[in-house]
């Protein structure tokens, strides 16, 4: 579902350093306002701004590499706890996860679905896509119903709940629609509004802007 994703930062020469000299993914093309690398089918690109900005995203992984994931990654960072634990089972999506932050206290999630298997060791040509993005809004309720009309169902209940996490997405990629002030998931981070551009492979865009407010481009 996502072909690219545009985020923005205040720290773009550290998150430079991070996602291409940590993590060793691939920087696809930089200047001195931003950089993209490559995740697998999909292109993360942060673009230099003026504020902060945070926000939640996770990586598709093999199944049956988790576990050299998990020892891949705790060689470059430091995995984020909840209860006590580095990694959780989530049984809705018969899927492993585990958590760390980025030098801008973006939360990185990598998740592995056990019905996915690629036969080889684990590394960055191992990460399949991005499964979710974050959008934080305080408009949750009008931002859901104009994803829906584009074609991007909720998934999980028939509505979207204004207070609550929504899934709105299918199979193994979603938008994760959430108001501001929540916490994420292994981490003491809070949601924030912050501005993002996603570039669906359907060719439709969307952009929520500083306010939180969601505008489209179906011309693609």
């Amino acid at each position: 579902m996502f072909k690219t994703v545009t985020m923005y930062t205040n720290k773009l020469q550290e998150l430079r350093g991070f996602y291409g000299n940590v993590l060793e993914l691939n920087v696809t093309a930089a200047d001195d306002h931003y950089f993209q690398v490559e995740i697998g089918e999909s292109t993360l690109i942060f673009q230099e701004s003026e504020h902060a900005s945070l926000y939640h995203f996770a990586i598709n992984i093999p199944g049956n590499q988790y576990t050299l994931a998990k020892l891949w990654a705790k060689e470059r960072v430091v995995l984020n706890r909840e209860d006590g634990l580095d990694d959780i089972y989530y049984s809705r999506f018969d899927a492993d996860a585990f958590y760390f932050e980025d030098p801008a206290g973006n939360v990185i999630e990598f998740i592995a679905r056990r019905h996915v298997d690629k036969w080889s060791d684990f590394s960055i040509e191992s990460l399949l896509n991005i499964s979710e993005v974050s959008i934080t809004t305080p408009f949750v309720k009008q931002v859901g119903e104009q994803l829906q009309n584009l074609g991007i169902a909720v998934s999980g209940h028939v509505r979207i709940e204004p207070e609550e996490l929504n899934f709105i997405g299918r199979k193994d990629t979603f938008i994760l629609l959430v108001p501001p002030q929540r916490r994420w998931y292994f981490s003491r981070k809070m949601s924030v509004t912050s501005p993002i551009d996603i570039h669906f492979t359907n060719g439709k865009r969307v952009a929520i802007n500083e306010k939180g407010e969601l505008s489209e481009d179906e011309s693609g």
